[in-house]
């Protein structure tokens, strides 16, 4: 999984527990976003997928050059 925008997927996954928090007020999401600011990149596929998000949005594609 080396070809993922970790940097892009952390960055919805912390905008997506962030809506959660502020507009869904659901206080446990402060814990989400910690642990999506501090997981690995094989931890934030693990949270991505618990939470339904499609890894196939964030394949970086290859370009031939």
């Amino acid at each position: 999984m080396n070809n993922i925008d970790f940097d892009r997927l952390r960055r919805d996954l912390i905008n997506y527990f962030e809506s959660a928090l502020f507009v869904g007020g659901f206080g446990m999401a402060i814990i989400d976003i910690s642990k999506v600011q501090n997981a690995s990149n094989d931890e934030l596929i693990k949270i991505a997928l618990n939470n339904k998000f499609d890894l196939k949005k964030y394949t970086i594609k290859k370009t031939n050059k």
